[in-house]
């Protein structure tokens, strides 16, 4: 079980974070048979709690009522979008926009209740006035072992004839904002320090230490179960190796039992020839040492016996041990290929989703050829935010780069800007002193021809007539 504490507050995405903590129909659908990192037999055990002091549970609508809020106690819309300001010292600040919704992901115990929760969400309100709008508690996320779990650990159990490792958590969505004031709530690093305290206080939990000491940064779900495959899937390629390097000696030892059976088998002819000899000549030589040769003869039979037994018994262990690996590398190919087939379905539908964007919005496809074209330019990103995203014209002076020509060109105080195209409204065009680049380009290039020719041809010109 958890027993470290740990809270994670972000912004609240609010269409994602809906459908994963209510474990919406389409969410489930989407994560499919794949089950990354959900077990829907165990989702029966999560609980929620909805806030019933707000008249919607609904986050988008509470959302729209805080913009509303806002807009009545300050005069002033609510900044949505991050911006930038000037600083006293010249330099350019990056302000972030109002997260009036934020999500804590908390790490909680198998027998956390929502009763501990709602304790911890209540106490965040009466000293950081931060007040908790949803609770879920997820005991159905994890992720996949490949193998058995280390004698150590003692969370993972079965599912099936796999071995999950649980990761229970609760996710608290607050309202961060004063509905006094209509400005949000201004929480330091100590009051976050604080509430990593209160949690671990509250869930009879140890406290887990600060990032400031271990210098780990938080990863996200998503992330976090892909670091958990990588590590999978090295280990899956240690093994590989491991039992391709016993098949490849237990292949060497069968060539040499093949060969000591051959050895057995001249040696078996062998003594039946001396046998048969032995009785032709018996008359001649009596029978006692007829007895004892026929004695020595019977010690050999009885020993090659024992050695083909010891081969036969050998080659049972060895078709065994090639079954045995057969069978784990068919199963951790089986896994893999879940794992490969879960991660293209996910890019297949990501590519969807882009190509309906492409198709809704036809100028995005645009503004990403755009900022392709200025990063090979060689613009910073200021400049392409300010080009793209900004709508703004840029000034430059220096060197850009032309990946038609493979050469750079010198620019002074050139005004940049990104412009519909005269004659398709659904292009754009990246133009230098209202000039398209790529004729720019080419008129420099140009230039630069002539230039050399002219220096090739002035010293022809002046050698004089040779007598």
């Amino acid at each position: 079980m958890a027993t470290k504490s740990s809270i994670h507050i972000k912004p609240c995405r609010i269409a994602s974070s809906e459908a994963h903590n209510r474990r919406t129909a389409e969410y489930m659908r989407n994560i499919g048979e794949s089950r990354i990192y959900v077990v829907p037999e165990l989702s029966t055990d999560n609980e929620q709690w909805i806030n019933p002091d707000f008249g919607t549970p609904e986050l988008q609508t509470h959302y729209n009522n805080i913009k509303q809020m806002v807009k009545e106690k300050t005069g002033r819309a609510m900044q949505e979008k991050e911006r930038e300001r000037k600083g006293k010292n010249g330099k350019i600040i990056k302000v972030a926009g109002c997260s009036p919704i934020r999500e804590g992901v908390l790490l909680i115990r198998p027998d956390t209740t929502l009763a501990d929760v709602r304790k911890f969400g209540e106490e965040c309100q009466r000293r950081w006035g931060i007040t908790p709008l949803q609770i879920f508690l997820h005991k159905d996320e994890g992720h996949w072992l490949n193998g058995q779990p280390k004698t150590e650990d003692k969370e993972s159990f079965q599912v099936g004839n796999r071995w999950f490792k649980p990761n229970y958590h609760a996710h608290v969505v607050f309202d961060w904002m004063n509905h006094e004031t209509g400005k949000s709530r201004k929480l330091n690093d100590e009051d976050m320090a604080t509430m990593q305290t209160l949690a671990s206080d509250i869930l009879l939990m140890e406290r887990g230490q600060a990032k400031a000491v271990t210098g780990k940064e938080h990863l996200e779900r998503n992330d976090f179960i892909i670091e958990k495959q990588k590590a999978e899937l090295q280990r899956i390629e240690e093994i590989k190796r491991h039992k391709e390097q016993q098949v490849s000696l237990a292949e060497q030892e069968l060539k040499q039992v093949k060969a000591e059976i051959r050895t057995d088998k001249l040696k078996s002819a062998a003594t039946d020839v001396a046998t048969a000899i032995t009785s032709g000549v018996g008359s001649l030589f009596g029978s006692g040492k007829l007895k004892d040769l026929e004695q020595a003869n019977e010690g050999l039979r009885h020993e090659i016996s024992k050695r083909d037994k010891s081969i036969d018994n050998l080659k049972i262990q060895m078709q065994q041990m090639q079954e045995q690996h057969g069978n784990q590398i068919r199963n951790i190919q089986g896994i893999h290929n879940q794992e490969l087939e879960a991660k293209d379905k996910e890019i297949s539908r990501l590519n969807t989703i882009l190509e309906k964007a492409f198709n809704w919005f036809p100028l995005f496809k645009e503004m990403l050829r755009m900022e392709k074209l200025c990063h090979v330019i060689g613009f910073t990103k200021g400049m392409i935010d300010s080009l793209l995203y900004k709508k703004e014209a840029i000034r430059c002076s220096g060197k850009i780069y032309s990946e038609e020509h493979r050469r750079k060109f010198d620019v002074k105080n050139d005004i940049f800007r990104v412009e519909k195209n005269p004659t398709d409204s659904n292009k754009l065009v990246l133009t230098i002193n209202r000039q398209p680049i790529s004729e720019w380009f080419r008129e420099q290039w140009e230039k630069l021809r002539r230039g050399l020719r002219q220096t090739v041809e002035e010293p022809r010109k002046s050698r004089g007539i040779k007598l």
